[in-house]
């Protein structure tokens, strides 16, 4: 078996890791209708306008529909955020990648490992103090008898935030605001409002990052025909009727044309597969959650790379040693991720059908190919598709 180099494997990753969130994205369109009208555009300022971050409540959490994440005021540790929340500390630290005594940046976002319940309006403390401080001086303590308790009502759940959640981004170790903003096609000062950034535009691993939404253009109104103009006190001119005694043209026939190629063709011995070998060659590695994120796929140099199954190129990249990736969109939220390849034959937007050639083997040891499968945006083990 073929042994592939670390320092290898680490370039296909970082490089995959930094790409594979680009096979969702559509390319932008210009919603202000201005186009190069005069030579000049406003395309990429109305793409770049962001919505604001919601705001948060009296805890500082803000509530979407599938998770929560909290807002640090000035002067904040972690600590106080967690004993704001109702959190472990040691808990949300560790979800979050810091100390339980790291300074947190007024207004930077800190992302709950799980939900809590809306604040209680009832402050236990205040009543007890109120009742102790009405009692009579050395008046006896009266007594009553309760009535039997009730059942408790379940904690009340924090209202979500309106409109769209945003995707919450994982920083991984390499990446930083300018790369996750170009990731995400929106504004670096976006990225930084929404996440309480410093001026430096400072990230951490494992830190967690809103995408800021994108504001919703306005419709697009229908182009409206042109029209004859004509001068004042002049009426609207009258088309020309067709003369009912002219006789029809003569019609033309044109000459037969030869029939399109329909012959299918001939299948491959994958066909009955959810995906095709992407080389026809010997898997090296397999797929390890957390450390190898697909499989590595060994043949000779210069093979042909192929696509797993018919799809749309969603993205073409390279890793940091300008390794080509290539990133397909299927249907059902299927991604296929095709990393250490050389000599690129498709480009971003093409339409590839299963097997179709889409790029070739390196040469010596890095004659393998890094195969990946996503569901979304989590890998998934490719070898059960490919059986």
């Amino acid at each position: 078996m073929r042994a592939v180099s670390k320092s290898a494997m680490i370039r296909c990753a970082t490089g995959v890791a930094a790409v594979v969130i680009l096979a969702g994205c559509e390319g932008p369109f210009d919603y202000d209708l201005r186009g190069e009208v005069g030579g000049f555009s406003t395309a990429d300022a109305a793409r770049g306008v962001t919505a604001n971050r919601p705001t948060p409540d009296a805890r500082g959490v803000i509530t979407y529909p599938n998770y929560q994440v909290a807002v640090a005021r000035r002067g904040d540790t972690v600590n106080d955020v967690a004993a704001r929340v109702g959190l472990p500390v040691a808990e949300l630290a560790r979800f979050n990648g810091l100390q339980p005594t790291d300074q947190l940046r007024d207004g930077e976002i800190i992302a709950l490992p799980r939900t809590v319940a809306a604040a209680s309006t009832v402050d236990i403390a205040t009543i007890a103090g109120t009742a102790i401080d009405e009692a009579p001086a050395g008046g006896s303590v009266r007594t009553s008898t309760l009535e039997p308790a009730q059942p408790a009502a379940s904690a009340p759940t924090p209202s979500a935030a309106s409109g769209p959640e945003p995707i919450r981004h994982k920083v991984k170790r390499g990446e930083t605001a300018f790369t996750i903003s170009r990731l995400y096609d929106v504004p670096v000062n976006s990225l930084a409002e929404w996440n309480g950034l410093d001026s430096d535009f400072t990230v951490r691993e494992d830190q967690f990052l809103l995408i800021p939404i994108k504001n919703q253009p306005a419709p697009q109104q229908a182009a409206v025909p042109a029209t004859n103009v004509t001068q004042p006190g002049q009426g609207s001119p009258t088309p020309t009727p067709p003369s009912a005694t002219q006789p029809l043209p003569d019609e033309v026939i044109a000459p037969a044309t030869p029939a399109p190629d329909v012959t299918a063709e001939p299948p491959t011995s994958q066909s009955n597969s959810a995906l095709g070998l992407p080389v026809a060659g010997t898997i090296i590695r397999t797929y390890d959650k957390g450390k190898n994120e697909g499989i590595d796929i060994a043949a000779g140099p210069g093979a042909p790379v192929k696509a797993a199954e018919a799809g749309t190129v969603a993205a073409i990249t390279a890793d940091a040693d300008q390794v080509p990736i290539i990133v397909i969109k299927h249907n059902s939220d299927l991604l296929t991720v095709y990393a250490n390849v050389d000599k690129a034959t498709v480009k971003k937007g093409d339409r590839v059908r299963r097997g179709q050639q889409i790029a070739s083997l390196r040469g010596g040891e890095n004659s393998y190919v890094h195969f990946e499968v996503r569901k979304g945006f989590e890998s998934v083990d490719p070898e059960p598709y490919l059986k």
